[in-house]
């Protein structure tokens, strides 16, 4: 019996989430659909306005670290209001993706 491509794709990510294996997410992808590009640029290096921070090439636990502090309200001095209304967009999971990706830019 042959299985398409699509399905058998599907079997197998099936199986490796039943094995536990999780699939990467794409930090990348994420930075684009989560909109942290409308501010911190398409680039991660030219900001909309000068005093927000430029993102690439940061420590990727420490950008985690100040996302998740602007997301549970423990961070809140300088432009953390205007990334406040946006946190709820990502999960903690996502986060570590995101700040992944940065540290490689």
């Amino acid at each position: 019996m042959k299985i398409n491509s699509f399905a058998g794709a599907a079997l197998a990510s099936a199986l490796a989430l039943a094995a536990g294996g999780a699939l990467a997410l794409d930090g990348g992808q994420l930075y684009m659909t989560k909109t942290c590009f409308s501010c911190h640029g398409k680039d991660a290096k030219t900001p909309i306005m000068p005093n927000y921070p430029k993102l690439a090439g940061q420590n990727a636990a420490y950008a985690a670290q100040q996302m998740k502090d602007i997301k549970s309200g423990a961070r809140a001095n300088g432009m953390t209001a205007a990334m406040k209304g946006v946190m709820h967009l990502v999960n903690d999971e996502e986060i570590d993706a995101i700040a992944q990706w940065l540290s490689t830019q």
